[in-house]
């Protein structure tokens, strides 16, 4: 069975540990004109390459949160600007989560689906062989207003041979007739039975309903 392929959108550290520096502006736990660590300090901090550490001050440089000089480590430059910062990852990650749910859940449905069509084609497998090793279970088929036969007896319509099916049965509100003669007729909501080789059902759906392509 086929199987969807699950994308899951992760953010890269570098972003996530831009996002926590910010953060910890926001909060208050560094100060404006603070100085905070280098690069390299960073990298055994996070635990993360030193050209991690690096990309992750650069984009809070770009956004001039920070203020890197070489050498000097890093100075917090503007709280505002890390609090937009934050906000907008935040609704970012929002997104991407609502997208890796909704993936998940496509994911779940298609493999549903697929366990559904595996089933039906199994019943339609079984049903078929069951058939061909018992040829007698009958079909069946219900009589409404649309067919021209209502009120007609089953010899008068000459129903085997215009189908070549064998009518066993008649259900008609809570009773069957068994076998029934060449003189019962049909009526509206009936429910009739009937054997015969794998074209007849068909056959009988033609023939009772002549206008309508299915019933």
């Amino acid at each position: 069975m086929d199987t969807v392929r699950k994308v899951i959108v992760k953010q890269p550290k570098y972003q996530k540990i831009a996002v926590d520096i910010a953060a910890k502006i926001v909060e208050k736990k560094y100060n404006i004109g603070e100085k905070i660590y280098a690069r390299s300090s960073l990298s055994s901090q996070y635990g993360v390459s030193s050209e991690t550490a690096r990309r992750a001050i650069a984009i809070l440089q770009d956004l001039e949160i920070v203020e890197a000089t070489k050498g000097s480590g890093v100075l917090i430059k503007s709280y505002e600007k890390a609090a937009h910062f934050v906000h907008q990852f935040q609704d970012m990650q929002s997104v991407q989560e609502l997208q890796n749910e909704l993936q998940l859940s496509i994911a779940k449905q298609y493999e549903e689906l697929q366990r559904i069509q595996e089933t039906a084609n199994s019943l339609i497998s079984r049903t078929d062989r069951f058939r061909s090793i018992n040829p007698f279970v009958p079909f069946q088929i219900e009589i409404n207003h649309l067919s021209p036969y209502i009120g007609q007896s089953i010899q008068s319509m000459n129903f085997w041979q215009n189908t070549t099916a064998t009518i066993v049965g008649i259900k008609r509100g809570n009773e069957i007739l068994l076998s029934p003669g060449p003189y019962a007729s049909l009526e509206d909501q009936d429910i009739i039975y009937f054997i015969g080789n794998d074209t007849c059902l068909e056959h009988v759906k033609n023939f009772l309903y002549p206008n309508e392509k299915s019933v």
